[in-house]
């Protein structure tokens, strides 16, 4: 039998490809999904958008994205993942060609809804990848997979370059073709996984829709999927903000940026697989103790306004003012970037554990509300921007978001420990397994 190691590192074996082809495609879904964080800037100067309206085209992507998720994920359960994420990859990258034709404000919004099936992937990859390998490395295989969210940094770095040399029209036709040259790359070089080739050799009949559906009654899925609306909801929302909110309060041009902004999706990202690994380690429910805790601290720092302010000292007033440097502003979003990393992680280390035969409908749903947060998020940055007339209250938003989920997680882990001793059933014992033993699972 084949190491953990072997499998997951090597491209010569069927899982490690479907593990490392499938992030790389997932990668290029995410540079897509994100486009609008870059050549929305010029869309808005070009139709005259107010803050909010820019809001709404960033964000519609993501909410075409998060309500595909969940049929995406049943899907890939009933027809697997190696068609439906080919599939998905094509349509996104002809609704991201179609782009160019869009005129008016309605008709970018339409597009934007096609471009949005690019973040439906997710749902689809993550139950793909999983059925290859065993629940011991599912935290971090999950993780490795998960940090193609660092397709919002390339999109970042490259495309205010090419936004400037070329137009935004440019940028869009690129995206689009190199999604659809990915797409049949990963189609040629993956194989099915497990569960489908064993179900089309015996002829077994997928699962019925409700069965698939069956666990989204339970209370615990929801609860997993509101850390979700922060940890990636969040995520995505500061991705697609931070470019016009470097503009707007320091004054950069569209490339620093977009370079400052990526310093935010990188840690963001890529940590995504450390998260895996430390769920696999020291437990899920640990590493979303300090995903909150650190979060809550770093939101709440730089939810802090530009103040003047006047002291009366001993020899008449003293005059004083507070404000984040941009320096202090980069450190500072790069930690909850980590943070907010290795908590995406965390959450679908629950899933695999909780529901390994409901993979893609339970991580279709949390995925779903954790986009909606991508989509919810960026509009309500740009309403508060404008009622508040404090860009600083996007910060201020997140830091009640975070206050409020850690303190329903620490209740919930709370009661699951005093009911421990007085429940036998599966998902008590599941818990258990959290809040106890070190939190593994």
């Amino acid at each position: 039998m084949r190491t953990q190691e072997s499998s997951v590192l090597t491209v010569s074996t069927p899982e490690g490809r479907a593990l490392w082809v499938s992030t790389f495609a997932f990668t290029a879904c995410f540079a897509v999904w994100t486009i609008f964080a870059i050549i929305g800037l010029h869309i808005k100067d070009q139709l005259g958008l107010t803050e909010a309206e820019f809001g709404l085209l960033a964000g519609t992507p993501i909410l075409t994205g998060s309500l595909a998720r969940i049929f995406l994920g049943i899907w890939t359960d009933r027809y697997g993942g190696r068609l439906v994420f080919t599939v998905t990859m094509l349509a996104a990258s002809v609704a991201t060609a179609l782009l160019i034709f869009a005129q008016t404000y309605p008709q970018m919004l339409l597009a934007a809804l096609g471009i949005g099936l690019a973040g439906g992937s997710f749902a689809v990859g993550i139950a793909y990848v999983s059925r290859f390998f065993q629940q011991g490395q599912q935290g971090t295989v999950l993780g490795i997979f998960g940090a193609g969210n660092v397709g919002a940094a390339v999109t970042k770095f490259l495309a205010p370059f090419a936004l400037v040399a070329w137009g935004w029209h440019t940028v869009a036709l690129i995206w689009a073709a190199a999604l659809a040259v990915i797409a049949v790359i990963f189609w040629l070089t993956t194989t099915d996984d497990p569960i489908t080739v064993e179900r089309r050799r015996t002829g077994e009949a997928p699962k019925a829709y409700a069965m698939e559906l069956a666990p989204l009654k339970d209370i615990r899925v929801w609860r997993f999927a509101m850390y979700y609306f922060f940890a990636f909801g969040a995520f995505v929302a500061l991705a697609l903000w931070l470019p016009r909110y470097l503009i707007g309060v320091y004054g950069f041009d569209i490339e620093t940026a977009g370079m400052v902004a990526a310093a935010y999706s990188i840690p963001a990202s890529i940590f995504r697989a450390y998260g895996g690994v430390l769920s696999d380690r020291i437990g899920a429910r640990t590493v979303m103790y300090w995903c909150f805790g650190v979060a809550a601290i770093a939101t709440f720092v730089l939810s802090l306004p530009p103040t003047d302010y006047v002291m009366h000292g001993t020899h008449g007033p003293v005059s004083a003012h507070f404000e984040i440097s941009p320096l202090v502003f980069i450190g500072m979003t790069f930690v909850l970037g980590f943070f907010m990393s290795i908590g995406k992680a965390a959450v679908y280390k629950h899933i695999a554990t909780y529901y390994p035969d409901n993979v893609g409908s339970v991580g279709g749903l949390v995925g779903m509300i954790g986009g909606l947060g991508g989509f919810i998020l960026p509009i309500a940055f740009g309403f508060l921007a404008q009622v508040t007339e404090l860009w600083t209250s996007c910060f201020m938003l997140l830091f009640v978001i975070v206050v409020s989920l850690f303190v329903w997680m620490h209740i919930s882990v709370r009661r699951i420990g005093r009911s421990a001793n007085a429940s036998t059933s599966q998902s008590d014992v599941a818990d258990t397994r959290l809040a106890h033993a070190g939190g593994r699972a």
